[in-house]
């Protein structure tokens, strides 16, 4: 069993089908999974930092700061239910958003991290509504999928391309611009 297997095996979720149905490879599953735990709970914690800007009198830094825990919380909730084990549907939501295509949370998560950034356009906001967009980013790449090997890849473009010459043409009998005759000035 090679290391990448051993470690996919440990790191499954409860009930999950050993067997990949995509084609994502597992080190960009757990870096998108990784991203969004540590991104939200920095969110969390910038979200307290940037809420204490009340005492400046900054009531948009607030309510950024409130967006942003309550969405990092959800970030929280959704990559990692094993941190918010005393809540009783977090397991039920987690699950239900697994199901769902990688586009889908890719851009839920690119959604949910704007509103905090553009209502307090502070370093904390920045910080941690932006960790939260690139989660977005990691699972968009994601949606894309797998690209192939090295030799699939040249072997493909070989096929795609008809020729990598700069002299090819879309029609074979067509002449050169620098060939053709002046137009008649009789006309």
């Amino acid at each position: 069993m090679a290391i990448g297997e051993r470690f996919t095996s440990m790191m499954q979720r409860p009930g999950q089908d050993p067997n990949a149905k995509d084609d994502v490879s597992w080190w960009m599953k757990y870096a998108g999974r990784g991203l969004g735990t540590i991104g939200g709970l920095i969110a969390i914690f910038l979200g307290v930092w940037n809420c204490a800007f009340i005492l400046l009198g900054s009531i948009m830094c607030f309510i950024s700061g409130i967006w942003q825990m309550v969405v990092g919380f959800i970030v929280v909730m959704i990559e990692a239910p094993c941190c918010c084990l005393f809540i009783d549907f977090v397991q039920n939501l987690s699950d239900f958003v697994e199901k769902k295509p990688y586009w889908m949370r890719g851009l839920a998560y690119c959604l949910m991290a704007l509103p905090s950034i553009l209502l307090c356009s502070g370093i904390n906001s920045i910080i941690g509504s932006g960790l939260i967009f690139a989660t977005g980013g990691v699972y968009g790449l994601m949606s894309i999928g797998k690209k192939g090997a090295l030799g699939q890849r040249s072997a493909a473009m070989e096929t795609q391309a008809p020729s990598s010459s700069m002299q090819s043409t879309l029609v074979e009998n067509a002449q050169p611009m620098d060939y053709s005759s002046k137009p008649d000035s009789n006309v």
